[in-house]
């Protein structure tokens, strides 16, 4: 037996404390780092009967080789002598075990380079596993990290035991990341790797906005209030529908808190980005009504019944049409995200026009027809006398042969 003393165990107890890495994993990767040195150190490739074996109350390690005990040895390896077995223990009997020391001698230094190899890899493994299972559970959750730095426009976080990478598109246009300041981020995925995983998070997700909202409204936490749909443009603005299974419950007022101090909340979080809450409906056209907002709508024409087209035609007062589109179309944008119906927006006089144009069109189309009516009469009646004069024809000729019939036999007389 090798004597390794108390320090292994103490070291244990403070990686399993820092780490999270089990005192059990530890002892384990330990003994298998002492048979893998006794096979090199032996030169032997198969070994199934051996194992090490940890005394932790004399802190003592050491290898064992288990055998069978028969009456006739054939494999030394594995057997031994009832005889032999008899001055191990004097209880044993023929097809008993029993476990022999087989430690070498100055195997001591030989296992310890082994076993550090051994425990560092295990270390790293065992590490690895407890972040990504950790990450796991936790993807498609919000967080809260420390921005550690930025490298090739990636946002390094630090979310605890780990490292997370912020990639360029997850970012927030215009904002400015700075080391050391809190940054709450969603995660998005986690990549095992050969190292540590590698887990990805957003700043940008609309999902920040949906896990803000449940964190201050305590009625989507209750399930009272429910939110339907989310269409965000980081940094810029957010719309989301809301809906209330309790009749009794204003959706929307219910979001914005008493005297807006919920919703001033989330749009300080959120960087004094633009928040609408729009109040979800079944029904296609309320629902674009309120998806619209804050422009005001005359009218919303559905133009197909087919569900996968879903394609709609709205029109505003000519003073909204401006605020309805939005700066750069990001108004009617968010709102056909947040709907998922395809919104046409028009403004009265454009209506007005496009009816003066069609009845125009109209007009037009009516007199050609009159005109190709017309035309196709005269077209008859011009064929019919045609056909009168060739029929004119025909008799006058019969008329002349029958005339040159009769003259001719007067001749001759």
């Amino acid at each position: 037996m090798i004597k390794i003393g108390t320090a292994l165990f103490e070291a244990c107890e403070e990686l399993e404390r820092e780490r999270g890495i089990s005192k059990e994993v530890l002892i384990a990767s330990l003994c298998d780092a002492m048979v893998a040195a006794y096979k090199k150190h032996m030169h032997v490739k198969e070994a199934a009967n051996i194992e090490a074996i940890l005394d932790e109350q004399t802190g003592e390690i050491g290898v064992f080789s288990t055998k069978t005990v028969v009456e006739t040895v054939e494999d030394p390896d594995t057997q031994i002598s009832l005889e032999d077995a008899k001055e191990i223990d004097d209880e044993v009997e023929v097809d008993d075990e029993v476990k022999i020391e087989v430690t070498p001698e100055q195997f001591g230094r030989i296992a310890a380079q082994s076993a550090k190899q051994v425990i560092t890899q295990r270390i790293r493994d065992a590490e690895r596993n407890n972040i990504l299972n950790e990450f796991l559970e936790k993807k498609g959750t919000l967080t809260t990290g420390i921005i550690q730095r930025v490298e090739n426009r990636n946002v390094i976080v630090n979310i605890g035991k780990t490292d997370a990478i912020m990639p360029q598109r997850e970012q927030i246009p215009r904002e400015y990341y700075k080391p050391g300041n809190r940054i709450r981020v969603f995660v998005l995925n986690v990549k095992e790797t050969n190292r540590l995983p590698q887990v990805i998070v957003s700043h940008a997700h609309p999902e920040i906005v949906k896990e803000l909202f449940e964190l201050e409204v305590p009625e989507i936490e209750d399930g009272i209030v429910e939110i339907k749909s989310i269409a965000r443009e980081a940094g810029f603005r957010t719309k989301i529908a809301v809906w209330s299974n309790d009749p009794e419950v204003d959706s929307v007022g219910a979001c914005i808190g008493p005297r807006g101090s919920r919703i001033q909340t989330i749009v300080g979080e959120l960087k004094n980005e633009k928040i609408d809450i729009v109040r979800w409906s079944p029904d296609p056209v309320e629902y674009i009504v309120n998806a619209i907002s804050p422009a005001r709508v005359v009218s919303v024409d559905i133009m197909t019944d087919d569900e996968e087209t879903k394609d709609a035609l709205v029109v505003v007062p000519d003073d909204q049409l401006s605020l309805a589109i939005g700066r750069e179309g990001q108004n009617v944008r968010l709102a056909h995200r947040l709907t998922g119906w395809k919104i046409d927006i028009k403004s009265v006089s454009q209506m007005e026009d496009e009816e003066s144009a069609n009845n125009a069109n109209y007009e037009y189309q009516d007199d050609a027809d009159e005109a190709d009516e017309e035309r196709a009469v005269d077209s008859d009646e011009i064929q019919e006398e045609i056909e009168e004069e060739m029929n004119q024809q025909a008799l006058d000729e019969e008329d002349i042969q029958a005339e040159e019939a009769e003259e001719e036999p007067s001749e001759e007389e």
